[in-house]
């Protein structure tokens, strides 16, 4: 859905729709959910992060206006739901996570259990290098790579400049490359 179609259900719910922000929450909960996972290592914790982002979402429905995304909106929410989070569990999202979801290989074709098997190693792989990633670095590309935002959006999100952006996931992918290679995933 546009940008205009989600600010057309943020004007709904201000007047008085209750089924648009449940159309809201269809739209966005699972990749909120997503990022939060990745960011805090829990699904549990990410499900409440996600929870929280909507409630102060709902609660502060009268005062949004359309500056920019709602999606751009809603996911810098999330992210200081959950850069907060860090900061008060003391965890820096070094856990354990649950393995990434299918629709990181969902380009390649699945066929036989050897491919299976391949794709299973591989994502855990990628997920271990993940862990091992600072939280600037994991936030950024999981909103590139994962949530498909673009510079201009991230920026917003994080609340810097887009050229910070670009360099941030330039070293957050040399740095993933690097991670990888020590874990034995990728050649030097």
């Amino acid at each position: 859905m546009t940008a205009a179609g989600d600010w057309d259900l943020v004007r709904r719910v201000q007047e008085g729709d209750a089924g648009a922000f449940a159309e809201l929450v269809r739209r966005y909960e699972q990749p909120v959910i997503h990022f939060c996972q990745r960011m805090v290592n829990s699904r549990e914790d990410a499900e409440d992060l996600a929870q929280e982002a909507f409630v102060r979402v709902y609660r502060n429905i009268g005062k949004l206006e359309p500056q920019a995304k709602f999606s751009t909106l809603l996911f810098g929410i999330a992210r200081n739901l959950a850069l907060n989070h860090l900061r008060d569990t003391g965890r820096r999202g070094r856990g354990k996570t649950d393995a990434l979801d299918d629709h990181v290989l969902a380009a390649e074709p699945r066929t036989g259990p050897v491919f299976q098997a391949e794709q299973s190693e591989m994502l855990a792989l990628i997920e271990r290098a993940l862990n091992r990633l600072s939280p600037d670095h994991r936030e950024v590309l999981l909103l590139r790579e994962l949530q498909g935002m673009d510079y201009d959006g991230i920026a917003e999100v994080i609340g810097c400049r887009k050229g910070t952006v670009k360099s941030r996931i330039a070293r957050a992918r040399e740095q993933l490359r690097l991670e990888l290679v020590a874990l034995g995933g990728l050649m030097p």
